[in-house]
């Protein structure tokens, strides 16, 4: 298959999920006039099955699964640019159509494997499963979550940080948050407070949805704690702080 028979039988999956199979939608789902010889091509091919009197296309058992491969490289790789790469412009549709024509199927597992199997892409489609959401199953349901959505006591090894400027970044670096290590919540109000490295570092939610995990076990409280102990800072404790905030600080300090 090509590049452009590929999208025909990616844009045969799309209408087989909206349970559209004319001729009419299949070009209105490429934007552009049918290429007949495109077609011939895949039908050919047994991809898909084409009847000229009733205007009728659909995939083959075997369009179906080299479609779904398609669609699952597609999918995941808009996961990737937009939660890990923090995509958000016209170029984010493009890159992923790149994505799904270069990837090999192993590295394609792989990169699911790291975003903890995710089932929908940031369109809210499903994304189809693979040999690794299989294998991992009681993985994908709890696997890769926010920093912000974990409870007093979960802890979890950082998976990727989702910063939308390279200054986030090097600050949350220069905390020792970074890909790897492992982070633990103590305490998450008025402020969140996490266990990283050693040291006791104090966020706020903004930079703990930016935070994402591969959660690990959770451990119980100790019995008859309901609520989570105020710790006071000590020598390791770490803060972050916006920079308009510091510059503030100084501002008053001067005064």
């Amino acid at each position: 298959m090509n590049t452009t028979q590929d999208e025909y039988l990616e844009s045969l999956w799309y209408l087989r999920e909206q349970d559209k199979d004319s001729l009419a939608d299949l070009q209105t789902a490429l934007d552009a006039p049918i290429d007949y010889d495109k077609l011939e091509g895949i039908v050919f091919a047994e991809m898909a099955v084409f009847n000229r009197k009733t205007g009728k296309v659909a995939l083959t058992e075997l369009g179906l699964d080299y479609a779904r491969g398609l669609v699952r490289k597609h999918r995941l790789a808009e996961r990737l640019l937009y939660d890990v790469l923090g995509f958000r412009n016209e170029r984010f549709e493009s890159e992923a159509c790149t994505f799904e024509h270069l990837v090999a199927p192993h590295v394609v597992d792989g990169i699911c494997t790291l975003l903890g199997h995710p089932r929908e892409c940031p369109h809210g489609l499903p994304i189809p499963e693979g040999p690794c959401c299989v294998r991992n199953d009681h993985v994908s349901q709890s696997s890769v979550a926010h920093l912000s959505e974990l409870e007093v006591g979960e802890s979890g090894r950082v998976a990727y940080v989702n910063c939308q400027d390279d200054s986030q970044l090097h600050r949350l670096n220069g905390l020792q948050i970074k890909p790897g290590v492992e982070i633990r919540v103590h305490q998450k109000y008025p402020a969140w407070v996490v266990e990283c490295e050693g040291g006791m570092i104090a966020i706020d939610k903004r930079v703990a949805d930016r935070i994402c995990l591969w959660k690990q076990q959770t451990s119980s409280a100790p019995e008859g704690e309901t609520e989570p102990r105020m710790m006071r800072p000590g020598p390791k404790w770490r803060f972050w702080r916006r920079a308009s905030r510091r510059t503030s600080d100084s501002s008053r300090r001067e005064r």
